[in-house]
């Protein structure tokens, strides 16, 4: 294909120039959901200091949240004045209603269940988890594993399962979140699947459905260290290897919206069969299963594959630690790969800080000192030293906080958008 010659627009029209930003863009929401979310975001703030934040009016301000009020969606909290206790009125506040509805998280992996149940506010009111048999599941079995599930929590709630606005559901693979649709899963039998809708129609409840970790990277844009910051990003080690990005405080997805699969990025041509049936990604020289694939080959473990692979990673990290040296170098070949890895997380976004996380992180091994001074030497060097990496050895909880931050975040603005269009309308 040759070049296309760009040239400038000679005509005496008036076509414009410079980039074509829709209105109300992700960077220009409505007021009233600003207004919403920093009320959200701070828990308890008074109408001047929003007002202060979002640099509009006072006037604004009171008119926006008394629709809020009205809606049901936020409320008056009073609070004592610091340092003015006992004397004159209290402060007034605006705060969430937690009372305004209740959602569902929950995260389907590859050996458990989880599911959280949480208010319009955020807190948690009740989990539960459920093991799972190894394997892929059909799509009829992944549908009675998440309705066997939703009881379960909903049971500990102690509320119905219609008092339910929507459910968030993470899953490892390809997904569109936007659709609904999971394109390949290690979960799934099947390829192609409008998973949410068909969540939807067997529980008569609205369903959102995302890759898992963008739902981490959400759970700690929402609950965790990435609350204040602009871009960041989150690498999770368990089962498999995934990435979750923040920019400009919203999960980057790309134009398809299946972007940042970081464990599929390949590191070696015609390399190690990866469990999407590709060869030479990262995921099949870090996650789980490419650790127990080399300890069955290199420590002659072949009789152990019978075992949980969590036993037997286990065992590979007890034989490391006791200093046996294949199994250390098990590690340390998986520790140099995850190296190459986030320094290509570095050179390509420059975020404000790496965050790893997954069960998979209490193996020190695989973040040791060598594997980070591997990844500064494979890192672009600009004199600037390199973004922080912490370490959130989280358990699967955190995955379903997230799920529940996605069916939040869904709610808030169908019902915001709702309440907008019956506003113009008056």
């Amino acid at each position: 294909m040759s070049p296309k010659a760009i040239r400038p627009d000679t005509s005496d029209g008036h076509r414009g120039v410079g980039p074509l930003i829709p209105p109300l863009a992700e960077s220009q929401r409505p007021l009233r959901q600003q207004v919403f979310e920093l009320v959200r975001a701070a828990g308890l703030i008074p109408r001047v200091q929003v007002a202060k934040d979002l640099g509009v009016s006072p006037a604004s301000v009171t008119t926006i949240s008394s629709e809020l009020i009205e809606a049901g969606l936020i409320e008056e909290v009073s609070a004592p004045r610091e340092n003015e206790a006992g004397r004159g009125r209290p402060a007034v506040a605006l705060g969430v209603r937690a009372q305004a509805c209740l959602v569902a998280g929950m995260k389907l992996s590859d050996r458990e269940h989880t599911a959280v149940i949480v208010d319009f506010a955020g807190k948690l009111i009740a989990d539960d988890v459920i093991p799972r048999r190894p394997g892929p599941m059909s799509l009829a079995e992944i549908l009675d594993a998440v309705q066997t599930l939703l009881e379960r929590v909903c049971m500990k709630a102690g509320v119905d399962r219609s008092a339910l606005s929507a459910l968030g559901l993470g899953v490892p693979g390809f997904v569109d979140c936007a659709e609904g649709m999971v394109f390949w899963s290690s979960v799934l039998a099947e390829r192609s699947i409008p998973l949410a809708a068909a969540i939807s129609a067997r529980l008569g409840l609205p369903a959102y459905v995302d890759n898992d970790a963008n739902l981490v990277a959400l759970a700690e844009l929402w609950f965790g260290a990435g609350r204040s910051l602009s871009d960041f990003a989150v690498v999770t080690i368990e089962h498999g290897v995934g990435m979750g990005f923040v920019m400009n405080h919203r999960i980057y997805r790309g134009a398809q919206r299946v972007g940042m699969e970081l464990g599929h990025m390949k590191v070696q041509l015609d390399g190690a069969l990866c469990r999407c049936g590709q060869r030479g990604c990262l995921e099949a020289y870090i996650a789980d299963y490419a650790l127990a694939r080399e300890a069955s080959t290199a420590l002659n473990w072949g009789h152990k594959e019978s075992q949980p692979i969590n036993v037997l990673l286990e065992s590979l990290y007890d034989h490391a630690k006791a200093g046996n040296a294949t199994a250390k170098s098990i590690f340390r070949r998986a520790g140099r790969y995850l190296a190459v890895g986030l320094s290509n997380v570095v050179n390509l976004f420059d975020p404000s800080l790496i965050i790893l996380s997954g069960e998979r992180m209490r193996y020190d091994y695989l973040y040791a000192a060598e594997t980070l001074a591997e990844m500064d030497n494979l890192a672009i060097n600009t004199g600037r030293p390199r973004p922080p990496i912490e370490i959130h050895a989280w358990g699967d909880l955190l995955w379903a906080h997230g799920a529940a931050a996605l069916a939040l975040s869904e709610v808030s603005e169908t019902i915001l958008s709702s309440q907008g269009r019956e506003i113009a309308a008056q």
